[in-house]
């Protein structure tokens, strides 16, 4: 969340000084904290959404030279209904590299070289402490919190410097399996790591492994925003159970990480930059279209939809502000007005104002 700038102070006194504003949280967001515990009803969709706009905050962050310091599961608020996210804590924002602050960040999302007092915290610090909140959102699991924790009898301070600092191991290392999660005590990491797709994951291994003591290896925001984007664009529901699935589109055989049911081969829609499974809840943006335009979440161009009455109906609905020209499979061409909705397996292609959408059977 961004202060309002002030320069009057927030309570008067007789020293001058100054503050900065914040909005109220609104009731809609909750502390990221309940999703980490499990006890926060959320979708898949809407918690790698919220990775998303995560990223996106510390991709303006950086480009403004700016670096954050300090982000956990304590400062994070979310939506659970559409992934949005607020920042609290903004006197954390410092100067990249001029930093002379007390901030160091929180146990268990500090970056082994602020740890261990190496180096200040700065934009290569953040994006350790980014890596760490996008995959404890992911598998409400640390990633540094296996076998080794499990070895440990008292997790003071010494041992927190060993674990996070002077020797730690990512828990899916893949050349190092010292420390993976125990079947009872970390069950949850072993359950959601194998939901998300390769690209996902080897950007975890880049932060945690290649970029664990060489900072500039690690995986850039910009990154981050276009492997969870194209996460989003692969999800598919269960026919058996509607757990939400992301496979690889070029994978074999795919089952349902849930139930272990045989997933069907989807309908796609082909847009000019990348596919798109067409399932409920599904949309497409301007970045599906523009190889200029970077990813964003803020305004689907359309958005696959169930019908109000029959869920085995499937449509697309035009969310922009232009009419779309769309050809049915039996040669008949129709206009989709703005709001409006179509019957998807009837369709065979879609012309709007942005390019040319074609259904992939």
């Amino acid at each position: 969340m961004e202060p309002s700038a002030s320069t009057k102070p927030l309570i008067r006194h007789r020293q001058a000084g100054f503050g900065y504003l914040m909005r109220l949280r609104p009731p809609a967001y909750v502390g990221a904290y309940l999703h980490a515990a499990g006890v926060l009803e959320i979708s898949l969709q809407n918690v790698l959404r919220a990775c998303f706009f995560l990223a996106d905050g510390y991709h303006q962050l950086h480009l403004k030279g700016l670096c954050y310091k300090d982000i956990s599961l304590g400062n994070l608020f979310l939506d659970p209904n559409s992934g949005r996210i607020l920042i609290c804590d903004n006197d954390n924002v410092d100067i990249d590299g001029q930093g002379q602050g007390a901030v160091l960040g929180t146990p268990g999302f500090i970056a082994p070289e602020v740890l261990l007092g190496q180096v200040r915290p700065g934009t290569t610090s953040d994006l350790f402490s980014l890596a760490v909140l996008i995959f404890r959102l992911l598998t409400r699991h640390d990633p540094f919190r296996g076998q080794m924790e499990l070895e440990i009898r008292c997790l003071d301070e010494p041992a927190r410097r060993h674990l996070y600092g002077e020797d730690p191991v990512f828990i899916f290392n893949p050349s190092d399996s010292r420390n993976r999660p125990d079947s009872i005590e970390h069950a949850a990491a072993l359950i959601t790591w194998p939901i998300y797709p390769q690209p996902l994951k080897l950007l975890f291994e880049q932060s945690f492994v290649t970029g664990l003591h060489d900072r500039h290896q690690r995986a850039l925001t910009g990154q981050w925003k276009l492997a969870l984007a194209r996460c989003l664009d692969q999800r598919q529901l269960c026919s058996h159970c509607g757990q939400e699935n992301f496979p690889e589109l070029q994978s074999g055989t795919k089952k349902c990480w849930s139930c272990g049911t045989i997933l069907s081969q989807p309908l796609r829609l082909q847009l000019p930059r990348g596919l798109v499974v067409a399932a409920n809840g599904n949309e497409f943006y301007p970045h599906h279209f523009d190889r200029l335009a970077s990813e964003d979440l803020l305004q689907p161009l359309g958005r696959l939809v169930v019908h109000p009455q029959n869920d085995d109906i499937l449509g697309v609905q035009n969310l922009s502000q232009q009419c779309w020209q769309v050809r049915r499979r039996n040669g008949q061409l129709i206009s989709l007005d703005p709001g409006m909705t179509c019957n998807l397996t009837a369709l065979q292609q879609i012309d709007s104002c942005s390019g040319t959408i074609t259904v992939l059977r």
